[in-house]
């Protein structure tokens, strides 16, 4: 396993620097640790906050060292100026970065105000609501009504030297990782979180870097550095023989040396091939200078946080307890790739091919090892205020070392500690302060949590408290969405956690190879009832994947890692303390040792209603959305989010929704032809006999494929032919987790499969809709960056509604990724429209609370053409069901609207 040795992620809060090397601690049985740092980024879930009340700006003198500087006045609230966007392809990353500072940051004690850096290096001051754009394509697309712009750099600097105190830059790639943003910043006198711009320079280049590090005796990686498309093939081959790697078939890492961890990375074999991959990363321009290096193989990767918890005069970093990363497969049904690399997807997406291991199951040395060299590391470097060590831990000491990263911003790492992760960041943004005499005065800062993410202490007592509600937020499940579920309930939770009127507990539904739908079995219940639910800790929830949640509890509750863990992490709390104790600001750690808490379903829901609990529903698939966990609630009388039992039944299953809506053709909602299969009988008939059935019946040449009773993505696939069917089929009866990218008749990426396989498939008429390009370089008659032809006057909408049975509201539709649809391609009478049968569908469902529904909309006639209803959707921090809140008037922001969904659970008849 090897990949990149630079990073970004998904759940991102901070430029990274990128750092290439290999230290070599001195234990008696020689350990090699290859270390990398890059400044740490996260947040998988996001909590919009309301523009809080700015606090009068007023200035104060500060005298030092006979210069007089402005300072600012006590009590006011510190202005934080919160960087993003940038011209690398990872600023959909950074967007991620963004909504986590923010989400985080923003208090009556600190206001954030946010401004985003276009591809093409163009300035532009936005809203907070504008941070929640799904994608870089909306997000710029938005610009020119929303934003407003800058001239030049020059001149956001010099606003921001007039407007904010300091600035948290998460900008990642070019001109964020290279110092280029640092740069600017130190120009202007205006303060910034992270390492200044000559370190970033120096680390942003693997290469350099790498010889950087030599200088301090750490041992590094064996490279060879391309530069330009004339490499000298001798050279390369004497380089590959002098690493004893095979000239023809030797495997090695290839990927630019100013560049991502994941666009680009590549593997090679052989000095042929390594030459072919290196010219392709410069000739798509990421990248004109290129590493190669020995791909890594036999060790187990880590990555630790470390904290600078010093004065502004002497640095005193502390690294957290490591985090193992472990690559893995599922057996035969997965597929394993021989050249498994740390790519994009594992990286940014929730999958089981990862796992994480806090504390990691090395020999307590080691661990401690690593500590050790990640804070000798940080001095070395000259890092300031936090960054992230990678490094690899090689048990065999003779074997050979290459860079890594691992996916960043893990909050594992974190909330096995001692921090909730609001108080990490104003911490960190604290820190930074210390640097800027003009700064001194806002001390108070990072002591305190935001009003509304406090974070309330569960699972201490599930008394009722007056004034408090409870809300059990409950996700994970069986489905191949629960990796979804965990995101949604996740960020569900972190949004509704700081409502000092809600104590709010995350519940995960455990996985069970024996789960059956109360609905479909009748009355009868009890295997379900029978189902595991755990109430979780702080410490527990912020995972990659539903099942790591559960290893950590089990860990939790088992006596001897329980002990090792807390041994460990006493450590960690004492070397931290030692810095801290002379810190005025400090404040104390705010995550206890908390313990998760089992119960069988029942229990689980006695619990609720003995509590007076209103239970927020994430779990995608399902009990969760089939009805059956909404028949056991009502059947207890425990309110809950979302539409009812009858309702969440007919619409889990697409030939029942369709059956439902049929009669209103008429109306102007139409439903799309269906055939259903069995997956036995797919495996019976002959492919060819089969196909041509389809096709004959459904009047059509390609077909759309899905589950009839499973989610909006999973088993989801496009079929051209007779042999696309046939790989379909075939993935079915394997059982496999995944169709791998083109694998079928016309490119496509990955389709992930349903677990375990359907047993009733529904067959389509594919639905061909017009291209839609969306682009900055892009301008059209409305000055809009998209082009479309319109030819079929179709497009693909999703849509959100919300509210009380029998008159819910349609949220503004997102089509193309745009929310609204653009004017240009669909009027306004023509959306208003739409609007109409979206709600006219939703009532006759008799939906409730809050669903999506997805639907192909003629953008002439505002005609629905229905593809489905989600009772449970997404609610992941990028969802369309956000952008879609915000685009409301006034906005709803995610705190608001997660709110506002809880309310009408509560409101609920029941």
């Amino acid at each position: 396993m090897a990949t990149s040795s630079t990073f970004s992620s998904t759940s991102s809060i901070s430029t990274f620097l990128r750092r290439n090397g290999v230290v070599h601690l001195g234990a008696t049985h020689v350990k090699r640790l290859q270390l990398k740092q890059r400044l740490v980024s996260t947040c998988r879930s996001t909590r919009s906050s309301t523009v809080s009340a700015r606090a009068s700006i007023g200035e104060v003198v500060v005298v030092s060292d006979g210069v007089v500087e402005k300072g600012i006045e006590e009590g006011r609230a510190l202005r934080v100026g919160l960087i993003c966007g940038g011209p690398s392809a990872e600023r959909g990353i950074s967007l991620n970065s963004a909504r986590s500072v923010l989400d985080h940051l923003q208090g009556d004690d600190l206001h954030v105000s946010c401004y985003y850096i276009d591809c093409n290096l163009n300035a532009h001051a936005i809203s907070s609501a504008q941070v929640y754009s799904n994608t870089p394509a909306d997000f710029d697309f938005k610009l020119e009504s929303l934003a407003q712009s800058f001239p030049t750099l020059a001149d956001l600097a010099e606003h921001l030297a007039a407007s904010v105190d300091i600035v948290f830059p998460v900008i990642h790639g070019r001109f964020g990782e290279d110092g280029g943003i640092q740069e600017l910043l130190e120009k202007y006198n205006v303060p910034f979180v992270g390492t200044g711009s000559s370190e970033c320079s120096q680390a942003f280049d693997k290469y350099k870097a790498s010889l950087e590090l030599r200088k301090y005796g750490f041992v590094t990686v064996p490279s060879f550095l391309v530069q330009g498309y004339e490499t000298n093939k001798s050279e390369l081959s004497e380089w590959f023989r002098k690493h004893q790697l095979d000239p023809d078939v030797g495997k090695v890492v290839v990927k630019p040396t100013r560049g991502g961890s994941s666009i680009g990375v590549t593997v090679a074999y052989g000095v042929n091939d390594s030459i072919v991959k290196a010219n392709e990363i410069m000739s798509e321009g990421i990248d004109d200078k290129v590493l190669i290096e020995i791909f890594l193989e036999g060790g187990s990767e880590f990555t630790a946080i470390v904290l600078d918890v010093g004065s502004s005069s002497d640095s005193c970093p502390v690294a957290l307890l490591p985090t193992e990363v472990e690559l893995q497969f599922l057996g035969a049904n997965d597929l394993k790739e021989n050249d498994a690399i740390f790519n994009y997807r594992r990286k940014y997406l929730p999958t089981q091919q990862v796992a994480y291991h806090t504390p990691p199951r090395f020999p307590l040395d080691v661990i401690e090892n690593i500590r050790k060299g990640a804070s000798v590391l940080f001095k070395r470097l000259c890092l300031q205020d936090f960054a992230r060590i990678d490094g690899w831990f090689l048990p065999d000491s003779g074997c050979k070392l290459s860079s890594s990263e691992s996916e960043f911003g893990r909050l594992v790492v974190w909330n096995k500690q001692v921090f909730c992760f609001s108080k990490l960041l104003r911490s960190i943004v604290h820190h930074a302060c210390l640097r800027f005499p003009n700064l001194a005065s806002v001390s108070g800062i990072s002591g305190l949590i935001p009003s509304r993410s406090k974070s309330s202490e569960i699972n201490k007592s599930f008394a009722p408290r007056e004034g408090a509600r409870k809300v059990f937020v409950i996700f994970g499940g069986d489905t191949s969405e629960r990796q979804v579920s965990l995101m949604s309930g996740t960020n569900v939770w972190l949004n509704l956690l700081g409502f000092d009127d809600l104590e709010v507990t995350p519940c995960l539904l455990s996985s069970t190879n024996d789960y059956a739908s109360s609905v479909n079995m009748g009355i009868k219940a009890e295997d379900v009832w029978n189902r595991t639910v755990w109430s979780l800790p702080y410490s527990l929830v912020l995972r990659h994947t539903t099942e790591e949640v559960l290893d950590a509890c089990i860990e939790a509750i088992e006596p001897n890692r329980a002990a090792l863990t807390s041994h460990l992490r006493n450590k960690v709390m004492n070397d931290l303390m030692e810095g801290l104790k002379d810190q005025n600001w400090f404040t104390g750690f705010d995550i206890a040792d908390e313990l998760p808490k089992k119960f069988s379903l029942r229990q689980w829901i006695t619990l609720a209603k003995e509590v007076k609990a209103t239970v927020f529903i994430a779990v995608h698939g399902g009990i969760g959305e089939d009805g059956t966990l909404q028949y056991l609630l009502d059947a207890e009388g425990v309110p809950y989010t979302g539409p009812g039992t009858l309702a969440s039944n007919i619409c889990m299953d697409k030939v029942a929704t369709s059956v439902a809506v049929k009669h209103l053709t008429s109306s102007g909602v139409l439903t799309i032809n269906k055939e259903v299969w069995t997956k036995d009988d797919l495996s019976n008939k002959p492919i060819n006999d089969i196909w041509h059935d389809l096709t004959q019946k459904l009047q059509c040449e390609t077909l759309c494929v899905k589950p009839a009773k499973d989610g909006c993505s999973t088993g989801v696939a496009r079929l051209r032919c007779s042999n696309d069917l046939a790989i379909y089929i075939k993935a079915l009866e394997e059982h496999l987790l995944r169709i791998p990218p083109n694998s079928l008749s016309k490119a496509h990426g990955m389709i992930e499969m349903p677990n375990p396989p359907p047993e009733l498939l529904i067959f389509e008429p594919f639905i061909e809709t017009d291209e839609i390009i969306v682009s900055s370089n892009v301008k059209n008659e409305t000055g809009h960056g998209f082009i479309w032809k319109g030819n079929s006057r179709w497009v693909e909408i999703t849509v959100g509604v919300i509210g009380k049975r029998g008159s819910m509201h349609s949220l503004s539709g997102t089509g193309i990724n745009l929310t609204p649809p653009p004017l240009s391609i669909m009027s306004e009478k023509a959306l208003q429209r739409c609007k109409q049968h979206i709600e006219l569908i939703a009532n006759t469902l008799q939906l409730e609370g809050f669903s999506r529904i997805d639907a192909f909309v003629n953008v002439d006639s505002g005609e629905v053409l229905i593809i489905e209803v989600n009772t449970v959707p997404g609610m992941t921090p990028s969802t369309v069901l956000v952008h879609q809140a915000l685009a409301e008037q006034p906005p709803l922001y995610p705190h608001q609207f997660f709110r506002t969904l809880l309310d009408l659970a509560s409101e609920r008849a029941m």
